[in-house]
């Protein structure tokens, strides 16, 4: 019963951590929406994002890469911290562009098309 409980707190919390953002922020689930939006907005060159996606892809592709700079069967933990430490630069890449990224697309939703005549 008590694991039960502890199960569904835990998805409960993830829930509300999906559904709303941390200081008025917008929520894990609209940062993630965002960015396929974001990938396709730097591919058109609309969006300034395109070294910062570079590096977030490379440092998935060494995330999920076998080949490893410190390998975990020889190193153990010592091998897992520079995945762990590319994790959490990666995550909090991910999260501070997406949100620079939600900015940039309301400040331009909020522009009315046209030219500006002298």
């Amino acid at each position: 019963m008590a694991k039960t409980l502890k199960r569904t707190a835990a998805f409960a919390a993830l829930a509300r951590a999906l559904t709303s953002g941390t200081r008025g922020g917008p929520s894990l689930g609209a940062r993630l929406a965002a960015l396929p939006r974001m990938i396709r907005a730097t591919a058109r060159g609309e969006y300034d994002g395109g070294l910062r996606l570079a590096l977030m892809a490379a440092a998935t592709a060494y995330v999920v890469s076998p080949i490893d700079l410190a390998p975990e069967l020889l190193l153990a933990v010592f091998g897992l911290a520079d995945d762990a430490l590319m994790v959490t630069w990666l995550a909090g890449s991910v999260l501070a562009e997406t949100e620079r990224f939600l900015l940039w697309e309301a400040r331009r939703d909020s522009v009315v098309p046209g030219h500006v005549v002298p």
